[in-house]
């Protein structure tokens, strides 16, 4: 693609820095959220923004995007041109910045068409060519290399297929623009990655290198250092509402940017020893479902199992198996309680002492529009009864128990839960479920979309509850949470398990490499004997 200067953008080509925000002052009521923060961004550039849950990175974000109203003396300037603040969202579109926000932005109900051409603010008025239109986001769709059917809704779609979505079509309004036009454009995309396998990360990755070297610039927000680390050319690290660093990434290390993110010198938290689990609490025998064909398994008291695989192997259609959460087959024992998969309604599992803690913590495992307290006591509300109803003294200091006890910030029982930051969501949902001290409790992807800091709290607190009796099961993509959290991992493909690991081969590097192999020697799946003795 030949690049073309913007002279309708005015764009100083002699400066460096096509984007620059400064002192970018933010408020949430009497909270302020940013604090005087300074970012630039140069052509042909990829910046990684991290920090801690609640640092202030999508409320940046979503200043640049129009969505948030900054304080006076905030500037931001765009192609030399110093803009009027707050900024309009459709004129940024036009100037070339795209975005792909944490919540994606999609209507489920629609199909990907219509979801693509949301945006598009380029109809002709006398309508919409329907087939012409379905023949361009195919030939969009199998330019990234994706197998979906443009004319199916967004909820019937996986949750990696959707992010693509919202990608690709981030993608399509970048090029749409005049930027877009000329070869250039800011792509900004905010946790793009929780969603997707190792192998559509890569993909991924490839597709921002390639627009990079066209002369477009990216912002990409994300938890995963070894993201940024592969990927950028500088590293802005945020915390506590203010930026605390800008480091090139080929001059600092993983351990340098996590002691920024955090503010002093960190370390993964690491298990306390332990006896040997106990007898077996947890029975699986046949359970099919979704894409598992076929899992058999025993969890014993206190142990904590790992299930992992590639998208789409059948591993994580486990915990909403056992929990009733689809429709499967198959015997579940769990303690003193027989289940049967194929008749599991979720409230009989609950009752058997099974809890589960979704992937999409805002679809499915909490209600975002809801207090803090409300959520985390719902499962507890027969015990929250006073003399008149439910006393809001009671769920009051239930939750203020809860938040000191997993460290949520802010520390506001009544705050809407989908105001929090991801990680303190996350440890509101899960000191929901630990308080109900379950049997087994069963974990999607639990620590998504959570910072570093966050993640150890998370992985002490399942470790508390292990060491308590408690059994876990963890379905997960994350091979290094894997590594540092369970006692054993079995890898799934085409939707059964093929291997075990435990003991010292609980190891990131291991893990992965089982997923990722094309097939699994014979003798190394003796080992299956130990999920199934």
């Amino acid at each position: 693609m030949t690049v073309q200067p913007l002279d309708a953008l005015n764009v100083a080509h002699h400066d460096a820095d096509i984007l620059r925000m400064s002192n970018i002052r933010m408020k949430f009521g009497s909270v302020e959220i940013l604090k005087d923060v300074n970012l630039t961004l140069r052509r042909k550039e990829i910046v990684g923004l991290l920090g801690a849950n609640g640092s202030g990175k999508s409320t940046l974000i979503k200043v640049l995007a129009g969505f948030n109203s900054p304080e006076p003396n905030s500037v931001v300037r765009l192609w030399g041109e110093t803009l009027p603040l707050p900024l309009d969202a459709n004129r940024i579109r036009q100037m070339g910045v795209a975005f792909v926000h944490q919540h994606l932005a999609l209507v489920p109900s629609l199909s990907v068409i219509d979801n693509m051409l949301i945006s598009d603010t380029s109809r002709r008025p006398y309508g919409i060519r329907w087939r012409a239109e379905k023949r361009k986001i195919q030939t969009l769709l199998d330019e990234f290399g994706l197998a979906i059917d443009p004319t199916a809704t967004i909820e019937t779609l996986s949750p990696v297929e959707r992010a693509f979505v919202a990608i690709v079509r981030a993608f399509a309004e970048l090029r749409r623009s005049d930027a877009g036009r000329a070869g250039e454009g800011i792509l900004v995309l905010d946790e793009p990655t929780p969603f997707l396998s190792v192998e559509d990360v890569e993909k991924l990755f490839g597709v921002l290198r390639n627009i990079k070297e066209t002369g477009a610039s990216v912002i990409i927000v994300t938890h995963d250092i070894d993201e940024v680390l592969s990927l950028t050319d500088r590293v802005a690290v945020m915390r506590d509402g203010r930026l605390a660093a800008m480091m090139k990434t080929n001059e600092t290390t993983r351990q340098e940017i996590l002691d920024t993110i955090v503010g002093r010198a960190t370390s993964a938290y690491v298990r306390a020893p332990r006896t040997t689990p106990g007898a077996p609490n947890v029975s699986i025998q046949g359970l099919s479902g979704g894409r598992c064909t076929s899992f058999d398994a025993e969890i014993k008291t206190g142990e904590i199992l790992g299930v992992s695989g590639l998208i789409g192997s059948g591993f994580a259609d486990v915990p909403y198996l056992l929990f009733g959460a689809g429709d499967g087959a198959g015997q579940i024992t769990v303690g003193d309680s027989d289940l049967d998969a194929a008749r599991l309604p979720p409230a009989k599992a609950h009752a058997a002492g099974v809890a589960l803690l979704p992937g999409d913590r805002m679809g499915q495992g909490g209600i975002a529009t809801l207090s803090v307290a409300e959520n985390a006591t719902f499962l507890a509300l027969p015990r929250m009864k006073g003399g008149f109803g439910i006393s809001q003294a009671k769920m009051t200091t239930a939750t203020q128990a809860l938040i000191a006890t997993h460290d949520v910030r802010p520390a506001n029982a009544r705050a809407d839960l989908g105001n929090l930051s991801g990680g303190n969501q996350q440890k509101v949902l899960l000191g929901k479920w630990l308080a109900e001290k379950p049997k087994l409790l069963c974990l999607d992807e639990p620590t998504q979309g959570v910072d570093y800091g966050a993640r150890q709290q998370i992985f002490k607190a399942l470790d508390d509850a292990a060491a308590d009796g408690m059994s876990i099961i963890v379905a997960s993509t994350d091979h290094e949470q894997l590594a540092q959290l369970c006692d054993r991992v079995v890898v799934f493909r085409r939707g059964e398990p093929v291997l075990t690991l435990s003991g010292p081969d609980v190891t990131k590097d291991k893990i992965a490499r089982a997923c990722l192999a094309s097939d699994v020697p014979q003798s190394q799946n003796s080992q299956l004997t130990e999920v199934s003795a």
